[in-house]
């Protein structure tokens, strides 16, 4: 599959995971198979409007959020405030809050 179901899968898997859902319990929320969720979470499915829909309205997300700024690859390259939204989205709760902690502490640093 291309980049776009890849980007998809990864913000699904996101938001699925910061809800601390399992891909059973999405799947069943949804009204799909598991094996289906995790398909489309790692980009191998090109699914369907209706299906999307389905996952979105379970996870409690608009599908104009879910697929913001996921086109324009032209532009990716050069959006470095986008590459870390990605980067970011597709870590846990937990290894986003690592991060964020770096991050501060190197501009603790930077400051002196």
């Amino acid at each position: 599959m291309g980049n776009l179901a890849k980007l998809l899968g990864q913000r699904l898997r996101n938001y699925r995971t910061e809800q601390g859902l399992s891909q059973e319990k999405l799947a069943e929320l949804a009204g799909c198979h598991p094996t289906y969720i995790g398909q489309l979470e790692r980009g191998e499915k090109n699914a369907t409007i209706e299906s999307i829909e389905k996952v979105a309205s379970a996870l409690g997300v608009s599908l104009s959020r879910l697929f913001e700024k996921l086109g324009g690859q032209e532009d990716h390259a050069n959006d470095i405030p986008l590459q870390c939204y990605e980067f970011l989205s597709s870590k846990t709760r937990e290894e986003q809050e690592n991060i964020f902690h770096i991050l501060l502490e190197m501009e603790k640093y930077k400051k002196n």
